[in-house]
């Protein structure tokens, strides 16, 4: 079993990330939440804010602005309304 937990951000327009990393930290509309490898299984609505994905010592910012996270034996998936990386335009 992988310690590595599976990503993958999206935006009704593309892609923005997709990997296996160590954790991510999202704003749920009931505040922050942290996902690691393993997580049980749950969804939950994004607030507007940051995502932030860790990796060893690489760390992803992405700002968003609505949309879904679902977590599920097969990773995490954010549904974005709105996303951007910190450094490219909003999406």
């Amino acid at each position: 079993m992988s310690d590595k937990l599976h990503v993958s951000l999206v935006t009704p327009e593309r892609e923005l990330f997709a990997g296996e990393v160590d954790q991510v930290v999202a704003p749920g509309v009931e505040g922050e939440f942290g996902v690691l490898a393993h997580h049980a299984p749950f969804m939950t609505t994004l607030a507007e804010g940051d995502v932030t994905i860790l990796d060893g010592v690489t760390k992803r910012v992405f700002q968003v602005r609505g949309g879904f996270a679902d977590v599920n034996e097969d990773g995490m998936t954010i549904l974005a309304e709105h996303a951007n990386e910190y450094g490219e335009n909003i999406h």
